[in-house]
């Protein structure tokens, strides 16, 4: 029977690239891998016919021989493709990185070597933490309460009664895996006995029914470092699960969730706060308190203060946890108007705008002026 042309088994055209031909390969044997077609002769044979064309297409020196001289010049290199030979050909070894992930979902387990001795890493945990602006600026030591999984003392994890041990599964050779034959094609899927850890427990430990952990309870005094952020995550090395079967244990990673503050605002290291000032304050001056994180600190308001100014205190902000500097406090001033007022208060407040114009007011006496050069060019422009 004559053969077909590779490139055009695999859909292909001489020009196509490495990954190319790896793509093409990927669908083609999708479509007819026996599993899929089960008793079907034509896909299986299909499936042989891509995998041999891929066999050849793949590989940089069987590719240049197939196009110089065509089947005559490949056929001495190759290696039969009955199931003896699929398997020895680097098609077969490749088939693991091509489809591991489709093939590991469809037959529980995909391909390569067995269970590791059936430990497993336990899981890593998390704990939300929650922090003051206070605590995270001056950095704490909490003392957490972490239900977990832990190593059972009594089997020293194994599992298996003291005195005993756990014996390589029967059914997978303590493999983990059991390969299965599909005519010409071998897969292998997780041990439905062992459940892929390749032992067998014949007298459990009583203490932690086989398992090899124990739930209970620990405390953990942890260290959060200055100027820790929201959403920080402070990891502790191995104080996760406990791994199954004398695995390692995993990870507790705490994570940090700041209190909105009723005064400031924090950006980074630094902090941000509005405060309120008087009227005269504003105008002639003062000097007033304002607030940190570690108490009122004097700052000189100058006389002609606008709303809005702001005033930057250097150091009293939050460390950053990266370096350790200190960032800054930015106050920023708001004039506060009054809500009510005497008869007296009110009748000296008439006085003084009796007695001041718009001069005294620098910004409204600019923005009027702004006002009445715009006025008078609409004028303008409507004549």
């Amino acid at each position: 029977m004559t053969k077909r042309d590779f490139y055009e088994v695999l859909g292909v055209t001489k020009d196509t690239d490495e990954n190319g031909i790896k793509r093409a390969y990927r669908k083609m044997a999708m479509k007819f891998h026996p599993d899929r077609n089960p008793d079907n002769k034509q896909a299986a044979e299909n499936f042989r016919e891509v995998t041999e064309a891929y066999e050849v297409l793949s590989d940089k020196d069987k590719r240049a021989r197939y196009d110089q001289y065509g089947h005559a010049g490949v056929d001495d290199m190759m290696g039969g493709f009955g199931s003896g030979g699929f398997q020895g050909s680097h098609a077969y070894r490749d088939f693991g990185d091509l489809f591991g992930d489709a093939f590991g979902q469809m037959f529980g387990g995909g391909f390569g070597g067995g269970g590791g001795g059936g430990m497993q890493r336990g899981s890593d945990l998390r704990y939300d933490l929650a922090m003051s602006l206070e605590e995270a600026a001056a950095g704490k030591e909490v003392e957490l309460i972490i239900p977990r999984h832990v190593s059972c003392t009594t089997c020293s994890g194994s599992g298996a009664k003291p005195g005993t041990s756990p014996v390589p599964c029967r059914t997978c050779g303590g493999h983990g895996q059991v390969q299965m034959q599909q005519g010409f094609f071998a897969v292998r899927r997780t041990c439905p006995d062992c459940h892929g850890t390749g032992k067998k427990i014949d007298s459990p430990c009583v203490d932690c029914s086989g398992t090899g952990r124990k739930r209970e309870k620990k405390n953990l005094k942890i260290k959060i470092p200055a100027g820790v952020y929201d959403g920080a995550q402070v990891r502790v090395s191995g104080e996760g699960e406990a791994g199954e079967f004398g695995g390692p244990s995993g990870n507790l990673f705490v994570v940090v969730n700041l209190k909105p503050h009723s005064i400031f605002e924090r950006e980074g290291a630094d902090l941000h706060c509005d405060m309120p000032i008087t009227f005269p304050q504003a105008t002639l001056g003062a000097e007033i308190d304002a607030p940190t994180l570690k108490g009122k600190i004097k700052i000189k308001i100058p006389a002609g203060t606008p709303g809005g100014k702001v005033f930057r205190l250097r150091g009293h902000g939050v460390p950053d946890v990266r370096t350790g500097q200190t960032g800054d406090l930015f106050v920023r001033v708001q004039i506060a108007v009054p809500k009510s007022l005497s008869e007296r208060q009110q009748k000296l407040l008439r006085e003084f705008a009796g007695e001041t114009g718009d001069e005294v007011y620098p910004e409204r006496h600019s923005f009027l002026d702004k006002v009445k050069r715009f006025w008078d060019d609409i004028a303008s422009e409507v004549k």
